[in-house]
């Protein structure tokens, strides 16, 4: 214990010796939880529209203007053809162009039917469907209304309804914050955590201290141990940082056991910092590391499940998802933030997670050559 209590108080030093590094790791993941979730939005809206209409009939314009208030869609403008519509597209200035037909009263009156033509801008797959299926669904309604307007009033007969009244638990208000919240914390946990760290024993071999330390009578563990805890502590500080933001910003609190939840990072991150000292005893420079923690640190957050549920990927990317630690944090903390989950639902995501630390740190610790 007392050469872990001399390293630790040399790493502390060091720490905080580099104010800027220690602006850094306070300043820049609450700067971050500030900005990302007001902008990592994937609801669509503002929809830009284009119009053909060739009708010009009151009823044309009645669809147009339940288009429009219906908050998604934004009208672009009027264009006389087709043609120009299209132009708009390829321009990107509409990613739907809506043709209305001459005739479109007359024939909704007569005939009881008519056809609209709709074209999508599907460079963006995702805007393209949600357009296309929003605007599918307000024609459904505006075909309704019509229908219901010209039903005779004697047939107007109480007929048998079923009632749905939905209820949405967890995130009453369908506020998109709170789901990308926990994830965006969860992620710049892990950023820290694995750069710091990796970044750790890379930098005494650069600046030579390390022939030092291996002259020592410290063992490798003690060593590696002296490493991981400062870093835990202060990944805990950022943790707690965090949920103060989520709080005061976002009005977002833990609803489930809070110690269930400290208790989970506290094991994720002895995982994250063994993986990232893993990187630091196999690199020379701090360049190395870098590279290095990057190329993981993309796996980690585009197959996290943060932006793309792990439901929807591939069964190769599922058993890739299966080894990244991130998902699970990911997963425990929307669970226990917003669902309010305890102790017994976390269990096997922290078994997995305990699993994870002792190999990298175990790893580390046997990777890390102590030669005099």
């Amino acid at each position: 214990m007392r050469t872990i209590k001399f390293l630790l108080e040399k790493e502390f030093r060091q720490i905080f010796r580099n104010r800027a590094i220690l602006l850094l790791i306070m300043v820049m993941p609450i700067m971050q939880l500030v900005i990302l979730p007001l902008a990592a939005d994937f609801e669509v809206k503002n929809i830009n529209l284009s119009v053909v209409d060739h009708d010009h009939s009151p009823y044309s314009r009645q669809l147009i203007s339940k288009i429009t208030a219906s908050g998604y869609f934004r009208l672009q403008g009027y264009q006389a053809s087709m043609k120009e519509a299209y132009r708009f597209i390829e321009q990107d200035k509409a990613d739907l162009a809506l043709e209305i037909p001459s005739g479109f009263e007359r024939n909704l009156i007569r005939e009881n039917e008519q056809q609209l033509f709709i074209a999508v801008n599907a460079i963006n797959g995702t805007k393209a469907g949600l357009g296309g299926a929003y605007l599918s669904s307000i024609l459904r309604d505006f075909n309704q209304d019509i229908r219901m307007e010209w039903i005779p009033p004697m047939r107007l007969q109480p007929l048998p309804t079923i009632e749905v009244i939905p209820k949405n638990r967890f995130n009453p208000q369908l506020n998109y914050q709170f789901f990308m919240v926990p994830g965006i914390l969860a992620i710049l946990l892990t950023m820290v955590g694995g750069f710091l760290s990796a970044l750790n024993i890379v930098k005494e071999k650069e600046i030579g201290t390390i022939e030092q330390i291996n002259v020592t009578p410290i063992r490798k563990h003690h060593f590696i141990l002296g490493k991981l805890i400062p870093f835990w502590i202060l990944g805990n500080v950022v943790f707690t940082l965090g949920l103060v933001v989520s709080w005061i910003i976002y009005g977002i609190f833990p609803q489930g056991n809070i110690m269930a939840m400290y208790g989970f990072i506290w094991i994720y991150l002895l995982a994250v910092l063994g993986f990232g000292l893993l990187v630091s005893t196999y690199t020379d420079t701090q360049q190395q590391a870098m590279f290095v923690m990057f190329f993981f640190m993309m796996i980690f957050i585009l197959m996290g499940g943060l932006f793309t549920s792990i439901d929807s990927m591939p069964g190769w990317a599922k058993w890739i998802a299966a080894l990244n630690p991130v998902s699970y944090l990911v997963e425990v903390m929307r669970m226990i933030i917003l669902k309010g989950s305890g102790w017994s639902a976390i269990l096997p995501h922290l078994g997995i997670l305990l699993a994870f630390g002792v190999v990298l740190n175990g790893w580390a610790i046997w990777n890390y050559r102590k030669t005099s």
